[in-house]
């Protein structure tokens, strides 16, 4: 497993676990990020990234995605 920050541009993951206190848990999964869930890198830029979740793109901060496990 590895953060999702760390994860190549176009490759296609699945969510394997979300880390944080449960107010960050409950915001990730509002935006699509659930255990079991594909995800997909499109773009890393310095401080974001832009990655597709459940047939949207979505913008969540370098830290966020290291909460996310794939």
């Amino acid at each position: 497993m590895i953060p999702l920050a760390l994860a190549n541009v176009g490759e296609d993951l699945i969510i394997r676990r979300i880390g944080g206190n449960a107010e960050t848990k409950k915001h990730l999964e509002d935006m699509g990020f659930v255990v079991g869930g594909n995800v997909k890198v499109l773009s890393s830029v310095v401080g974001d990234l832009i990655v597709n979740v459940k047939e949207s793109r979505v913008a969540i901060s370098r830290e966020m995605a290291g909460k996310i496990m794939v």
